[in-house]
């Protein structure tokens, strides 16, 4: 908040309050008034409670290394607003006290909301909010407020769908102009600091003047501009009302408009930039199972491949890249989200179950170990994400990708010229590089051509690649890393402990649910607060309500947890969950969710996500849940719940299929007839070992609709048959490790013999183009 001249004073946060002599060198940031006493407290306070080793990202420093600027954004937990703490802007956290001053200076407000790892995010900084005679005119004119997206998508929903309105687009950094009412009036993505700048017409910092102007001169214009996209955004975020069904014919449709617009060649949706969540890998996979339809597996398993081949897949270290702005899967965007992660380890262990392919449980492998090693707090949760920019120390300037690629002298430099060669085919290295004369590591031609052309086998070139891998990474951890986000969000941390619970069933690896479970233990404990969940943790401080998706995304994983390990635990707190959805959050109107609360703050409204975008929304996944629930409790309410749900957004799953196509897996789950499978062993001790030849036959079928059930006889059933009557009076027949298949709670005979098993699991109600598609009889998985 404050700037001083270098000298011996020190940090001057602290003489302000320690040493009042260099205090009265002090000068405030540009253009701003003087902090308050409590605030210049605050921030002193918080700077003696700095970390070791803490660096201050500006460019704006003392010889000594400490910042000229301090503002209050210094207070925050928040990384990304962290990362703006020290800018000569005068930045307001999202907060009444914004608004009050605001209104009390006759000003408008502008709004900036992005996220730590966001690349033009980091540019707009540098080029606008780090520049003295920009901050200024921000601190003159207006009163500035910085959101963290991924803490508040609620507020980022509401001023994006203005965004929208404007300029038909979206993005971030999101840069928007509002009333102090909190109406918006204009509004864009990245704006260059200055006419000319990247060819554009009108910059930044001429903008600020013009609207500032207006605001001023005509304040009925901006009214009535800010009323329009008021009820823009009311009208595009508020309930629907479609109170419809949804039959067959939606998935059919979907299935024909993937089929339309696939890739061929690279696989994904057609163009660029590529998205891993465009083309709906689990859905085609779906849709094969109950269709045979060869074509949506054939485009299912293309893209798992081609996207594991490209340089959106971290060669070296394993994860995602966020997305790849080229067609090929080639040229990432460096950023890597846990989401994207957690989602991607789920549609490669179901392409693995559905098309028996190892190589795509390796990637599933592969991606969990990059969590574990990157990406795990020391408390057993998950960091959100790390940077796509990294600093070159070449040259001193943070650059995007240079922490992830490679020149032929770097990986000879690490493995010697003779264990280079292969590696260098392998991954396609050569000189001069295909991003900014590096080289991103790639697989495009297949290991049995590469081997060939080297004289190798492909099991010497295949043992070659997998010396020399953790040897490359090794190295590259002497690099300066990406910044990585360390703020522990509950949505993204469900979807990875439901993607580490599916590991641990279809991998067959116990490991991956000890870490699910310790994962759930932190948010249980951290990020509950009287029965209800928070959005953020970090730094010791919990914070911000819960969102829908953090509650959908949550009970996902406790659902996966619980049929991964059988502890009743974890379906008892999805339960309880539920309940507060169903208390706080639900429409029970027009059916499905809101994103936020019943008590939570007032905003210009009150959106009931209806898309699935990179993550999907908390309706797709609670409808699920619901769906779930229903049969694994055999409670109608749940069932008739996921009836509104779906009804609610039948209008949109009708007409464009591809907006919800996380919703498609639900709409597909209430169209079959999901087995409920029951695994009752004889003792307590090892319940999940003596169903071992039952689960292997589960592990080795694709069959995504269905509860799993594994309880051994007596005390063990008993308790979970209060949750789940289906349980009640099974028995291990004979004294041995019994399964029993069935549907709506109708079963087959009961079985002691796996290949049965096997059987009963792998039948198949088809998908009818018209009439009732669970109708008529079972047959056996297509081919």
């Amino acid at each position: 908040m404050v700037r001083g001249s270098a000298g011996a004073c020190g940090p001057l946060l602290l003489l302000l309050i320690l040493a009042p002599a260099c205090a009265r060198a002090a000068d405030p940031l540009p253009g701003a008034p003087p902090p308050d006493a409590a605030l210049v407290k605050a921030l002193a306070a918080a700077w003696s409670r700095r970390a070791p080793g803490y660096r201050p990202r500006t460019r704006h420093l003392r010889p000594d290394g400490s910042p000229l600027y301090t503002n209050r954004l210094f207070l925050e937990s928040s990384p990304y607003l962290g990362q703006h703490a020290h800018n000569p802007v005068n930045w307001y956290p999202w907060g009444d006290e914004a608004f009050a001053a605001a209104r009390a200076l006759g000003r408008p407000v502008l709004l900036s909301v992005g996220y730590s790892t966001c690349h033009w995010c980091h540019v707009m900084e540098e080029e606008s909010f780090e520049d003295e005679e920009i901050a200024r005119t921000m601190n003159d004119n207006y009163i500035a407020i910085k959101v963290d997206r991924e803490e508040r998508p609620d507020i980022d929903a509401i001023y994006m769908s203005a965004v929208q309105a404007l300029t038909g687009g979206g993005g971030w950094p999101m840069t928007v102009w509002l009333t102090p009412d909190r109406k918006p009036f204009y509004g864009g993505t990245y704006f260059p600091a200055r006419d000319g700048d990247r060819g554009s017409r009108i910059g930044f910092l001429t903008l600020l003047g013009r609207l500032r102007q207006a605001y001023a001169e005509q304040p009925d214009g901006i009214a009535g501009q800010a009323a329009r996209l008021t009820r823009a955004i009311e009208q595009g975020l508020g309930p629907a009302r479609d109170a419809g069904s949804s039959g067959p014919g939606v998935l059919i449709e979907a299935a024909r408009f993937y089929q339309g617009r696939f890739d061929r060649v690279h696989g994904g949706m057609t163009g660029a930039p590529k998205f891993p969540s465009s083309l709906p890998v689990r859905f085609l996979l779906r849709h094969h199972r109950r269709t045979g339809d060869g074509e949506s597996l054939r485009m299912a398993a293309l893209t798992l491949e081609k996207m594991a081949a490209g340089g959106m897949y971290d060669q070296v270290g394993g994860g995602f890249h966020r997305y790849s702005t080229d067609d090929r899967w080639l040229v990432p965007h460096f950023e890597k989200m846990l989401y994207d992660n957690a989602l991607l380890t789920i549609d490669y262990l179901e392409g693995y179950q559905a098309t028996g392919r190892q190589e795509f449980a390796d990637v599933a492998r592969d991606i969990l170990r990059y969590v574990e090693r990157d990406m795990t707090s020391p408390d057993g949760a998950f960091y959100s994400a790390t940077d796509a920019d990294s600093l070159n120390p070449q040259t001193g300037e943070r650059e995007e990708g240079w922490f992830f690629t490679w020149t032929p002298e770097e990986i000879e430099t690490v493995l010697g010229k003779e264990r280079a060669g292969p590696v260098l085919a392998w991954y396609a290295v050569r000189p001069g590089g295909n991003f900014e004369g590096r080289s991103i590591l790639h697989t495009p031609e297949p290991l049995p051509v590469v081997a060939g052309r080297l004289g190798l086998p492909p099991a010497g070139l295949t043992a070659a690649i997998g010396a020399a891998r953790p040897e490359l990474e090794r190295a590259r951890r002497a690099r300066p890393a990406p910044l990585r986000d360390e703020k522990v969000l509950t949505a993204w941390n469900g979807l990875m402990i439901a993607a580490l619970a599916r590991a641990a069933l279809t991998l067959d690896d116990a490991s991956y649910a000890e870490r699910a479970a310790r994962a759930a233990d932190f948010l249980l404990t951290h990020l509950r607060r009287e029965g209800r969940l928070l959005r953020s943790f970090k730094d010791g401080r919990a914070r911000h309500n819960g969102y829908l998706d953090d509650y959908a995304s949550l009970i996902t994983g406790l659902l996966d947890l619980h049929e991964a390990t059988g502890a009743v635990r974890w379906l008892d707190e999805a339960i309880e969950f539920d309940a507060v959805l169903e208390k706080h959050y639900e429409d029970r109107e027009g059916g499905g969710f809101f994103m936020t609360s019943d008590d939570h703050e007032t905003l210009l409204a009150r959106a009931k996500p209806g898309y699935d975008g990179a993550e999907p929304s908390g309706n797709s996944l609670q409808a699920l849940n619901l769906l779930r629930l229903a049969e694994l409790t055999g409670g109608d309410g749940y069932r008739r719940r996921a009836a509104r749900t779906l009804g609610a957004f039948a209008g949109t799953l009708a007409s464009r299929p591809a907006a919800l196509s996380e919703m498609l897996l639900a709409v597909d789950f209430s169209l079959d007839l999901p087995k409920e499978v029951v695994i009752i062993t004889r003792g307590p001790r090892a319940p999940r070992q003596e169903a071992e030849p039952f689960l292997a036959k589960l592990r080795e079928a694709f069959t995504p609709n269905r509860v799993l059930l594994v309880a051994a006889e007596g005390r063990d059933a008993a308790a979970q048959a209060r949750r789940v009557p289906l349980i009640a009076e099974k028995t291990a027949a004979g004294g041995r490790p019994t399964a029993y298949v069935c549907e709506r709670g109708v079963c087959d005979l009961p079985t002691t013999d796996p290949e049965v098993f096997g059987r009963l699991i792998g039948k198949v109600h088809p998908l009818r183009p018209a009439g009732n598609a669970t109708g008529g009889s079972s047959v056996s998985p297509p081919t």
